[in-house]
């Protein structure tokens, strides 16, 4: 079924005049730059895929006119033209596309991923719009005018971030506007097969103010967008725009399946396409002029070299340990909570954001009791979203910000995980270091309080390996206060940080077990190690809430068994260091893995891996983990599918008697 198109009216072709010859001349350089892409892939210049504007060019033009500088664009895979709008770097944007070094990004981030002179894309439907919403607040928490902009695609209507985001954009009065462009179709799927109830009626749901205009007649449009523009920077409260328009070229290059007919009319009707038919000398000029900045553009790109990265190699270097002194005593709860607190009172750039983690409840786990108390504005409670929670503080850290988040219950990162994933991670490497995400996301994690399949789960093999990332795993024999500081103080990447539930109510000491000494390696992200007054028979390796259980296996491997092990704890998990286990394991010749959530494809599995790649001699190995199957809310049934001291102790004498 074609769409239906309405015919241009006499009052719509004389509006046309209406419109500056500049604003004019910004459509026709966006048409021949996205005219030009096309032919350069054709012609084997382009790599991937494009994803061109042609027939929309005016939601750009429209909405850049009245930004100021301080306002921020976010675009998505259909880009160039919100970026030329805004910038009119032709050149940068050329080169980009083309994979050269002299990109925008360096030649990183091509069609889809681009990031300059305030102006973000990702390729990523849905997912960019809280990440805008977060650079809005960024703004105002820095007492700036900037408003965010977020250019989204109507297929963007069926994606839960965007509702997400409304709702909370609404309920803390952020200054963001989100521009609909209207195209109807979400790359082949016509909207009427997808779209269930009234656009502008989603957004006014939410409390949201919305305009309507379209591209075949700008001038109106221009009055539309300065509208919105200007309510949303007046009020501090987010809009909504909705632009109709026709994509008149293929969704990507060629793969185009809409009837001849139906796109007969949008080209009927196109602005450029009229006002070429009615100026032909003006629109022949403005080509001209197009043409020959963007012959320049592809010419400079054409000499300068590829994108390249080469990855830095990592020369491995003996662990220095250091005596641990860990002074007072008091438990791990109460040391993330001073961490959190002083930081909060030296840097008005932390801002904690979560469900439920305002006083005086203060988090599931009482984390950050009080801590809005003291800080009124910077605690901020938020509804049950965790891909908006995340999204937002992605674009707070993409604003100068230091976010920290807290996800209730770390079951619940996979519904952060495309935040986290295609997002967090990538924005400092695809932008080419433009940016930073100093990004802190805090999650309790593990079982052992019969909490059941949905509460219990050590998902954390999920997040590990991406690069850009850190993960770490707090643990009783370091302090988290000191872990803490170094993130909130130096820590520019994003960082997963795991806190095992039972490690809450744990005291934080340096009291070795009897002929052992405690130590920890020099570094941001020491590794723990408990070493044995006499030569290791077997090494353990273990994180987070496992340290628990390994040392409770110590003195029983001894006094029962004869067996002396050492144990190696990193702080963090992701990268991995592995020096400080191949050290031990030369020494014992024997090494066990355990860890409490899943053994296939886990973190032991790559601890394995990686000693077995560089040990230089025979060993053996072995790995603990949970059963392969949920856990069960019964305690005992729960206590029976997790590894622990008992099992531990099993697996080295079975180890060392073989």
């Amino acid at each position: 079924m074609s769409l239906v198109t309405r015919e241009i009216g006499p009052n719509e072709t004389a509006a046309l005049a209406k419109l500056d010859d500049v604003l004019w001349a910004q459509a026709f350089l966006i048409r021949a730059f996205e005219t030009r892409l096309l032919k350069l892939f054709a012609e084997g210049k382009l790599f991937g895929t494009v994803h061109t504007c042609i027939g929309q060019e005016f939601s750009g033009v429209a909405v850049a006119a009245h930004l100021q500088p301080d306002d921020i664009i976010f675009s998505n895979h259909r880009c160039h033209g919100h970026y030329l709008a805004r910038t009119g770097d032709v050149p940068g944007l050329m080169a980009e596309i083309m994979g050269r070094a002299t990109g925008i990004c360096g030649g990183r981030g091509g069609s889809q991923h681009i990031c300059g002179s305030g102006v973000y894309s990702n390729g990523i439907q849905g997912g960019i719009v809280p990440v805008t919403a977060g650079m809005a607040l960024a703004a105002r928490l820095k007492g700036t005018e900037g408003i965010g902009v977020c250019f989204i695609g109507d297929g963007t209507l069926g994606e839960g971030a965007l509702y997400e985001t409304m709702n909370i954009a609404s309920c803390w009065g952020l200054p963001i506007l989100i521009v609909l462009e209207n195209n109807r179709y979400a790359q082949s799927t016509q909207q009427n097969e997808t779209l269930a109830g009234d656009i502008e009626g989603r957004a006014a749901a939410f409390g949201i103010s919305t305009w309507h205009g379209n591209t075949w007649e700008p001038a109106t449009l221009m009055q539309v967008a300065g509208e919105a523009i200007d309510s949303v920077r007046a009020t501090g409260s987010p809009g909504f725009l909705r632009v109709d328009t026709d994509r008149l070229m293929a969704h990507s290059k060629g793969d185009d399946n809409r009837p001849a007919d139906e796109l007969d009319g949008y080209w009927k009707r196109d602005a450029i396409t009229r006002f070429t038919a009615e100026n032909p000398e003006l629109a022949a000029r403005f080509t001209g002029d197009a043409d020959a900045v963007i012959d320049k553009a592809v010419a400079i790109a054409e000499q300068a070299p590829y994108s390249e990265f080469v990855p830095e190699t990592e020369w491995p270097t003996p662990t220095a340990w250091i005596p641990t002194v860990i002074e007072g005593k008091e438990r791990v709860v109460s040391r993330i909570h001073e961490a959190l607190r002083q930081a909060m009172a030296r840097d008005s750039r932390v801002f904690l954001l979560g469900e439920d983690i305002e006083g005086p409840y203060g988090g599931a786990f009482k984390v950050t009791k009080d801590l809005s108390l003291i800080h009124p504005g910077r605690v901020r409670n938020t509804p049950i979203s965790e891909g908006a929670i995340v999204g937002i503080a992605n674009g707070l850290a993409l604003g100068g910000m230091k976010p920290v988040c807290e996800i209730m219950f770390g079951d619940f990162m996979t519904l952060a995980a495309d935040q986290w994933i295609n997002h967090a991670a990538k924005f400092e490497w695809m932008y080419n270091g433009q940016v930073r995400v100093p990004l802190i996301l805090r999650t309790p994690m593990g079982g052992r309080r019969g909490y059941g399949s949905t509460h219990s789960q050590c998902l954390e093999k999920h997040f590990l390996g991406l690069p850009g990332t850190n993960v770490i795993a707090l643990h009783h024999r370091y302090d988290p206060y000191l872990l803490y500081r170094t993130l909130l103080e130096a820590a520019a990447r994003p960082t997963l940080v795991i806190e095992n539930k039972l490690l809450y109510g744990e005291y934080v000491t340096a009291k070795a077990p009897e002929g052992f000494t405690l130590e920890n390696s020099a570094g941001e992200f020491p590794v723990t190690r408990l070493r044995p007054g006499a030569a290791p028979d077997v090494t353990i390796v273990c994180y987070g809430g496992m340290l628990i259980e390994a040392e409770r296996a110590l003195d029983r491997l001894f006094d029962e068994h004869e067996i002396v092990a050492e144990i190696i704890c990193p702080t963090r998990i992701y990268p991995f260091d592995a020096e400080p286990v191949l050290e031990s394991v030369r020494r014992s010749g024997r090494l066990l893995v355990a860890e409490e959530g899943q053994g296939f494809c886990g973190f032991g599995a790559e601890v394995v891996a990686s000693v077995a790649e560089r040990a230089g001699m025979a060993i053996q190995v072995r790995r603990l983990s949970a059963t392969p199957n949920p856990l069960p809310c019964c305690r005992p049934a729960e206590a029976a599918c997790l590894p622990d001291s008992a099992s531990i102790i099993a697996a080295c004498v079975a180890m060392v008697s073989a």
